[in-house]
């Protein structure tokens, strides 16, 4: 695996891992039907950091958010959100850990109808019992661009707003790390660049850390860094990402494919 960094990269990070995984293996079925879908994963995901994790079908980039958010479990290794073992927990503290420690944000937008912008935001902390940091709060509203729309329901927002108000909800909680599977799949592209950009000024202006996975070029670029995925392995990880450098690479790997 090699590391490179693009001319005029832009990567801030502390130093501190918000989630790491160390020698992670995920398998599914047995004898013939047997599939390494992780094969012994190591990577770490810093503060501060917009990581894109990429790779074609199949490569396990998706089965690595789910086993490192704590969604699967995982056959092998170590999973960990900060210095928390994902793996040594029981279903009751996992879930606890999902609600305080993790944000998600998904392809569906995940939103309940019957409730508005604001109150779909504050969701899980009401649920929870927990009220929100009203400071936070009216910061991240600001940065995701929806105040004059909080009091609309997902009915009445565009699809690129829908995602904007599932965007703040995962931010709302002041999560240590936010998980984005494919988040801008059901955007037009303008839409999704509008989220993408989100994404990253909640990183560079508000200090999250983000981890999204993505099989856009364009997408990725909008990261400090992409992880690429290959049977279930990280064969390369780049900082600075440009589109064409992501696209240049996933071609890469798509010829290889074809000549091994």
């Amino acid at each position: 695996m090699t590391t490179t960094t693009q001319p005029g990269a832009h990567v801030v990070t502390s130093g501190v891992a918000a989630a790491r995984a160390t020698d992670l293996s995920k398998v599914y079925g047995q004898g013939e039907t047997k599939v390494i879908a992780l094969d012994r994963v190591s990577v770490e995901f810093r503060q501060g950091q917009f990581t894109a994790i990429m790779g074609p079908s199949g490569s396990g980039k998706s089965t690595l958010m789910h086993c490192m958010a704590g969604l699967d479990s995982v056959s092998s290794g170590s999973a960990r959100i900060g210095d928390i073992e994902l793996t040594a927990l029981k279903d009751k503290k996992l879930t606890q850990l999902r609600r305080d420690k993790i944000g998600f944000i998904f392809q569906a937008f995940n939103l309940l109808p019957t409730l508005n912008a604001m109150e779909n935001i504050t969701l899980p902390m009401d649920i929870a019992g927990r009220k929100p940091d009203r400071a936070w709060l009216e910061k991240v509203v600001e940065t995701v661009g929806l105040s004059g729309r909080l009091k609309h329901r997902p009915s009445e927002l565009s699809g690129g707003q829908q995602q904007r108000v599932a965007v703040a909800r995962a931010l709302a909680s002041q999560p240590d790390i936010i998980f984005g599977d494919e988040p801008t799949g059901n955007l037009d592209s303008r839409s999704g660049a509008e989220v993408l950009g989100f994404l990253r000024n909640s990183v560079r202006e508000l200090g999250q850390t983000v981890v999204m996975v993505t099989h856009d070029p364009v997408a990725a670029s909008y990261a400090d860094r992409v992880i690429f995925l290959a049977d279930g392995r990280i064969v390369d990880d780049m900082l600075g990402p440009t589109a064409d450098s992501v696209l240049e690479r996933m071609k890469n790997f798509e010829a290889k494919g074809r000549t091994s």
